[in-house]
């Protein structure tokens, strides 16, 4: 059994609260946040930033960081912070630990995948396990940054059943285009999207690539292990111009578009609890965290999953339209608002630990 679940979808909000964007977030379920919190990582912004967020009516929020909030990287902090922040350093644990324990239902992901379980009761009940992750590739000294050379090992470990993953850095070729039309996405993870197919990926860092599109994947013929980077087809999709009074509204239900060809779900059961996820979250990887799957169950899987993820859905929730110097004045975007059917789970030991 499946049922809507509502997404709210921000990125690249750079220490703007939501009035001083000229929006109000929309009702929904879960809130992600793709990375870019602040402008250059001070605690004061980070305070600015989590105040609308720790008030924001949604069951669970998903938080990655992006380049700009350089606090969060302590070991790029500690090389350069004093070149952003001179003196008066801030303290990275502090940082983290802010956002961590700033309110039950903030789930901050640091390169690792949780298990999400809606308990709420007027809420959808549904589950799904997301992996999020702040490192993007770029040229220039900010936090989270990777060398190419290293970028497949790096997005390689991604769960294969991850139904959800939100980076900073768009995957290459996706939501990723310059004014200048250079695409600047990262290679490696558009490959392992292709490998994993998740029904929805929401990115963020290329602000002028704010939108989203419908990937339909070639069909899923070879073999386990092997990457497979090629798509099918790719669905560049409209929303409402800046200004509109229309919501941004991606629906993969059926109900206004259509439904996106996915039906490979994770069901997986909440693995130990960690203190950093509030109740209903469980860490399932990265992190230290022990995988939820045997090596012969994940290929097992992956071949499940390959035949049944036909379609993915990318999106670029950039709130700020412009990029450093802002040539014209700043510009924003509203927030992108995605309807998914996900697998409602069942509360019972009986259940299976995983099921597709």
């Amino acid at each position: 059994m499946r049922r809507k679940t509502r997404f709210v979808c921000v990125s690249d909000t750079h220490g703007y609260t939501p009035s001083e964007a000229g929006f109000k977030l929309p009702a929904g379920d879960v809130l992600i946040h793709a990375g870019d919190l602040t402008n250059k990582g001070t605690m004061s912004e980070l305070r600015r930033t989590m105040d609308w967020i720790s008030k924001a009516d949604f069951e669970i929020k998903l938080i990655v960081a992006g380049n700009h909030d350089i606090t969060l990287d302590s070991e790029f902090y500690a090389q350069h912070g004093q070149g952003f922040h001179g003196d008066q350093l801030e303290d990275p644990r502090k940082c983290t630990e802010f956002i961590t324990r700033s309110t039950p239902s903030v789930v901050l992901l640091q390169h690792q995948a949780a298990v999400i379980r809606l308990d709420r009761a007027d809420g959808p009940k549904t589950s799904f396990k997301v992996f999020g992750s702040p490192y993007c590739q770029f040229q220039g000294k900010w936090a989270f940054g990777y060398e190419s050379s290293k970028a497949k090992a790096l997005w390689d470990p991604i769960p294969l059943d991850t139904d959800i993953i939100v980076t900073h850095t768009p995957p290459r070729s996706h939501c990723d285009q310059k004014p200048n039309g250079t695409f600047v996405g990262c290679d490696a993870l558009r490959q392992a999207l292709s490998r994993v197919r998740p029904p929805l990926a929401v990115c963020g860092h290329v602000h002028e690539g704010r939108g989203y599109e419908r990937i339909r994947w070639q069909p899923a013929l070879i073999k386990i292990g092997l990457d497979a980077d090629g798509v099918d087809f790719v669905t560049r999709c409209v929303l409402p111009p800046s200004g509109s009074k229309k919501q941004s509204l991606v629906d993969l239900t059926g109900r206004r578009e259509a439904r996106l060809d996915s039906e490979g779900f994770s069901c997986s059961a909440p693995a130990s609890s960690s203190p950093m996820l509030p109740s209903g979250v469980s860490a399932v990887s990265g992190q230290g965290f022990a995988p939820s799957l045997s090596a012969a169950d994940t290929h097992g899987l992956d071949h499940a999953l390959r035949m049944l993820r036909k379609e993915t859905c990318i999106v670029n929730a950039a709130i700020v339209a412009t990029s450093w110097p802002h040539r014209g004045g700043k510009r924003f975007h509203a927030p992108i608002v995605v309807d998914l059917e996900l697998p409602v789970w069942q509360d019972t030991a009986a259940a299976d630990s995983q099921c597709i």
